[in-house]
């Protein structure tokens, strides 16, 4: 009846409100309650539904049934409604002419499928009434992600379970390949350097100012989520780290996660022209303390810079720390900066010439039963002996090394894993690579887009496994063990030019071979 678009019109002082009610039998009603109100020269009522989804349809359906609070775009089967067409209109372009700061959201369950698609843009603050009735709890949850997804953080004092007022964190603003900061770089003489002091997937940790305002610039993001958040100042004295830092970044062990989030900032080393003293991360572990390891400095060698390399396991002031921003990462920033990009294609590995065989494939088989296997891939090694192709595990070898056979191989087979981020940075357009996908989740899909970004190549995913296990309890998907269809692997690395035809069909698994070395302590991922 236009009373929420009143309220803040009048009462928030507006400067200008644009209201959208689908009901055509309200529009006359809120229209008097602006006129007596005088408001009507600040705020206007369209009869039209307001759609983000870029592919709407030129009108949708609205059920109007005979309590106006219950009228819908969602059906519903509990009360009558009748049927009434209704224009729609696109966000995107009301976003771009009237340029709104504020949403107030009430739409009766489409406030999840306006939040998928929506640009936010400009907005510093949403208001929305969730409808679980419409899209279950599962459905609530998820427009509370994207919301927070996008740096919005509620304000608890005046929200509900089901309404929640949410406020735009400058601090949380996510990095973006294309802008924003993921492509600056922040100086900061006297800057404090905090690591986490407790193990966690989130994090107290990062870069203070001098005065102890957080630099968000700092920050590890990973799928759109901060992973270090605003640490608290430390208290009494510091210790001091004369001269002029790099900022790293968080220093992850795990040899996949250095590679996509510890070195995502070495792109600065291309950039920044003032001398640099060496590069300073914090751990991942606080258990891990101060070291570095040495495939960790080898790698940062690589970028054509003889520079040192620590990490602070204690909060320190540095006299200089310059702050680049987060070019690489997992999630939408899996395709870097072009500035990012651009410093591994012109430094990254230059001085390692090709050395190795022309056809490799890149295996999992020696990690180990606690690191995600394949079952079955020792068959597959035998079967790609057979085709010329040599098995090599990169553990084994020196980065170098490594480096060496990627770029020399014509053809790369590769089970799904860490190692194809390093082959990403090194590999030409004319190779062909192909991904042995080990476990149902999103990870492959990172890895060839990594690829795709980063070589120009468009790897070919091996998709064929008849079942996956899982450790009794576990859910991590890095545990997972893909139990693969040999046959169809076969096909589809025929099909693809991998492999000579042959007459002869590779010999499957048992399944009950397969549960019977398993064991036990395994269970088949549902």
């Amino acid at each position: 009846i236009g009373l929420v678009g009143a309220v803040a019109c009048k009462t928030g002082k507006a400067a200008a409100v644009l209201s959208f009610e689908a009901n055509p039998s309200l529009i006359p009603h809120i229209q008097a309650l602006y006129d007596l109100n005088g408001i009507s020269k600040r705020i206007n009522v369209r009869n039209e539904v307001l759609i983000a989804d870029p592919d709407m349809p030129k009108s949708m359906p609205f059920f109007v049934t005979p309590s106006f609070l219950g009228s819908s775009l969602i059906e519903s089967k509990k009360r009558p409604s009748q049927s009434v067409d209704v224009p729609c209109t696109a966000y995107e372009d009301i976003r771009t002419s009237f340029r709104p700061t504020v949403l107030l959201m009430d739409i009766e369950g489409g406030e999840l499928e306006f939040l998928r698609h929506a640009n936010l843009d400009g907005v510093r603050a949403v208001v929305i009434e969730f409808h679980p009735e419409a899209y279950g709890v599962p459905g609530m949850r998820e427009c509370k992600s994207i919301l927070e997804a996008k740096g919005f953080r509620k304000a608890p004092e005046v929200c509900t379970r089901h309404v929640w007022t949410c406020v735009l964190d400058e601090t949380q603003e996510k990095p973006q390949t294309a802008s924003g900061w993921s492509k600056t770089i922040t100086p900061i003489d006297g800057a404090i350097v905090v690591p986490a002091s407790e193990q966690g997937f989130v994090q107290a940790a990062g870069v203070l100012h001098p005065d102890g305002t957080y630099c968000p610039e700092g920050a590890l993001w990973r799928n759109g989520r901060a992973l270090t958040t605003q640490p608290d100042k430390p208290k009494g004295p510091l210790k001091k780290r004369k001269g002029t830092w790099l900022w790293g970044g968080v220093l992850w062990v795990h040899f996949g996660h250095f590679l996509v989030e510890s070195a995502a900032r070495l792109w600065a080393l291309d950039v920044v022209k003032e001398e640099i003293d060496g590069i300073l991360f914090i751990p991942k572990r606080p258990r891990n303390g101060d070291n570095v390891s040495e495939y960790q400095r080898e790698f940062i060698s690589l970028m054509g810079r003889d520079i040192a390399v620590a990490s602070a396991d204690t909060p320190c002031e540095v006299e200089r720390l310059i702050v680049p921003g987060q070019g690489f990462g997992l999630g939408s920033l899996i395709t870097g900066t072009q500035e990012y990009r651009d410093a591994i294609a012109r430094n990254f590995a230059q001085d390692i010439a090709p050395k190795g065989p022309d056809k490799i494939y890149i295996s999992r088989s020696a990690l180990g039963a606690g690191k995600g296997n394949l079952i079955g891939e020792a068959a597959l090694e035998a079967e790609l002996e057979q085709q010329g192709y040599t098995i090599f595990h990169p553990q084994k070898h020196g980065l170098s090394t490594q480096i060496a056979h990627y770029k020399a191989a014509r053809h790369i087979i590769a089970a799904e894993g860490s190692a194809l981020h390093l082959v990403a940075m090194v590999a030409q357009a004319d190779q062909e690579i192909a991904v042995v996908v080990r476990r149902p989740t999103a990870a492959t899909g990172q890895i060839v887009k990594h690829i795709q970004a980063f070589a120009g190549i468009e790897p070919v995913s091996i998709c064929q496994l008849t079942r996956s296990w899982k450790p009794m309890g576990n859910l991590k998907s890095r545990l997972w063990k893909g139990e693969l269809d040999l046959p169809a692997v076969q096909t589809d690395l025929t099909d693809a030019g991998f492999i000579e035809e042959s007459a002869r069909k590779w010999d499957a698994l048992d399944p009950k071979d397969v549960t019977e070395a398993l064991g036990p302590k395994y269970e088949e991922v549902a």
